[in-house]
């Protein structure tokens, strides 16, 4: 091989080398790792950012940087979950915030936003203000997803108005207050449930222990204690 062949071989090596380089930095940015930590950037960081701050777990800017102040707000939300509060956003983490780690929200099932209606939220975020407007915010969540829980379980009515109206299902109906209307907290949190997020763990009782007369519900299995209420399954 003379030494002009030889440096045209290194030249187009080198080419090669450069462009593969190149391309790598240009996909890098919208490759998502496993999970989502101190140092991350990007959208999915935003999307955590601006949940946790809708919820009161979060108060600094949205600004997708993973920085101390993140950390910190995602070990509040871990804690008050009931998961490992290492501050790392992992499928587990994800999982419960309702949210995907390409940042998007997650899919879920039949119950998602993409296969109900809008009269479907509207009377989903009605009950939950009839049921929960006292509650903390991840509370009014858990109603909700105790709602589309019942739906997708065999053991009822497969729609939510026919869950929601379902006879001595729910106080709120009973009483007449399901018909007060809603606020926008609890069309979010309605929102929030439909998108995927279930701070219950799957649930499909709830009960209030300083009101409830029933005792068939205390033998039911607890899963988590959100607020007043006791969700079980």
């Amino acid at each position: 091989m003379t030494k002009t062949r030889t440096m045209q071989v290194v030249a187009l090596v080198l080419l090669v080398v450069t462009v593969v380089v190149a391309l790598a930095a240009l996909v890098a940015p919208h490759v998502q790792a496993a999970t989502v930590k101190v140092g991350s950037r990007g959208e999915t960081v935003k999307t955590i950012q601006t949940k946790l701050k809708r919820w009161g777990y979060y108060t600094g800017s949205v600004d997708g940087i993973f920085g101390a102040k993140t950390k910190a707000a995602v070990q509040f939300f871990q804690r008050r979950n009931g998961l490992t509060a290492d501050g790392i956003v992992g499928s587990a983490t994800a999982k419960a915030m309702g949210i995907t780690l390409s940042g998007t929200v997650s899919g879920g099932t039949s119950t998602t936003s993409g296969k109900l209606s809008n009269s479907d939220l509207y009377l989903l975020s009605c009950c939950v203000y009839g049921e929960a407007r006292g509650e903390s915010y991840t509370g009014k969540v858990a109603v909700a997803a105790v709602i589309l829980n019942r739906v997708k379980s065999s053991k009822f009515p497969n729609s939510i108005s026919g869950v929601i109206y379902q006879q001595g299902a729910f106080t709120c109906v009973s009483d007449g207050q399901i018909n007060l209307g809603t606020n926008d907290e609890c069309t979010r949190a309605a929102q929030d449930a439909m998108n995927g997020w279930d701070p219950t763990g799957g649930a499909i009782y709830y009960f209030n222990p300083a009101t409830a007369t029933s005792k068939w519900i205390w033998s039911r299995p607890q899963l988590v204690t959100i607020g007043k209420h006791i969700f079980c399954s």
